[in-house]
């Protein structure tokens, strides 16, 4: 990508990523809901699927990152993983049983292939006084567009039901994929070699502590559903449970460009400890309260864990990253961490139907107590 081209391909990266979270996030907030109440599935079922489709997530990831480092293309992976996300929500309109659910959200999921590529492309074109920055404005962007889809939820959910607002989530991805397809081209491969691919011992030992620390994490990082699912149990009407996932996307999308400028100033480690420690309040919140003021406050904490984790996570593994392997190396990051993910949400689904609603988040604190700890012997890398 020239240098030049800069600017635009951020606006471009910025402007898609913000269509395929209004269309995703179209779905979310009743994500849950359906699932549950409109199919028949419990809670152990809910983690699956939820966990099945991270899996999938970081699965695709690596295998795109890879194959995109030793091709040296990245545009291919990145519409078509749009598109997979738009067929995947006309598959959701059509299921009628939690069965059929689970080969539409492996093609949701698998869409995730553009995410490594479309990250290495960002990296690659930025600097490390500006790389905060780059990223903390996607997230800001996927995070305007779920609060954007999310108010159109809950203005349209009772006119139009589940099938018809899932129909018309596969819209705004299509678009994107034509954005993609016509304003971003691939870095010219001229004189460029094809490398041999990324191999561990490749990897930055700072790097492979940091994807242990964040691995063990990620294991008690149970599905976002778990908490719309546990607000509901707590006495909030079903109409008000989008309500809470607009709260958490709206933070999230005000803060994320904060916590990635404040990155660029104060390091990426600080900022990490903080998103760790902000997962923490929201455990102790779940566990500890439950009125209706405290579940808001809790949301409140999870947008701005979710804000400081998404955007800096990924640009501390690309700077920890071998420059030439950062496809690689940010897809197999993501692997690792969605492979945790399926027993996480499993984990904690059996927990919830066989002991209490309360044991998960206890677990998830105790490993955030643990990541915190390590994170404090982790060392930071500029990359230019």
């Amino acid at each position: 990508m020239e240098k030049k081209n800069t600017p635009r391909t951020i606006k471009i990266f910025s402007i898609v990523s913000f269509l395929n979270d209004f269309g995703s996030d179209i779905i979310y907030p009743i994500w849950p809901l359906f699932v549950r109440n409109v199919l028949g599935a419990n809670m152990a079922v809910l983690g699956l699927i939820d966990g099945l489709g991270d899996a999938i997530v970081s699965i695709s990831q690596a295998v795109s990152g890879y194959i995109s480092d030793r091709i040296r293309k990245r545009k291919i992976f990145i519409w078509l993983g749009y598109l997979c996300g738009s067929l995947s929500r006309i598959g959701y309109a059509l299921t009628t049983t939690w069965h059929w659910l689970i080969p539409f959200r492996i093609l949701d999921r698998a869409g995730k292939i553009r995410a490594a590529p479309r990250d290495a492309i960002i990296a690659d074109i930025s600097i490390r006084e500006n790389r905060g920055r780059n990223f903390g404005l996607l997230r800001t962007m996927d995070n305007l567009g779920a609060v954007c889809g999310t108010i159109f939820c809950i203005l349209l959910f009772k006119f139009l039901g589940y099938k018809n607002l899932f129909l018309f989530a596969a819209i705004p991805s299509i678009i994107g994929v034509l954005l993609v397809l016509f304003f971003i081209k691939d870095a010219k491969t001229e004189n460029i070699k094809i490398y041999k691919g990324l191999n561990f011992r490749d990897l930055d030992k700072n790097f492979k502590l940091f994807l242990f620390l964040s691995s063990l994490f990620a294991l008690g990082s149970f599905s976002y559903s778990f908490l719309l699912i546990y607000a509901e149990e707590c006495g909030c009407k079903t109409a008000f449970v989008p309500v809470l996932y607009l709260v958490f996307s709206g933070i999230a999308a005000i803060f994320s460009l904060f916590f990635g400028k404040l990155s660029d100033k104060i390091g990426r480690k600080s900022v990490l400890i903080m998103a760790f420690i902000l997962w923490g309040l929201v455990c102790l919140n779940f566990i500890f309260f439950d009125s209706r003021i405290a579940i808001i406050l809790t949301f409140v904490l999870y947008g701005l864990h979710k804000a400081a984790l998404d955007t800096v996570q990924k640009t501390f593994v690309s700077e920890l990253a071998p420059v030439e392997y950062r496809a690689s190396t940010l897809g197999g990051f993501q692997m690792v961490i969605g492979l945790c993910a399926l027993p996480a949400s499993l984990a904690a689904g059996m927990m919830w139907d066989k002991i209490n609603i309360h044991t998960p988040f206890y677990c998830s604190l105790g490993l955030t107590v643990v990541a915190v700890i390590m994170m404090l012997f982790v060392k930071e890398k500029g990359q230019e």
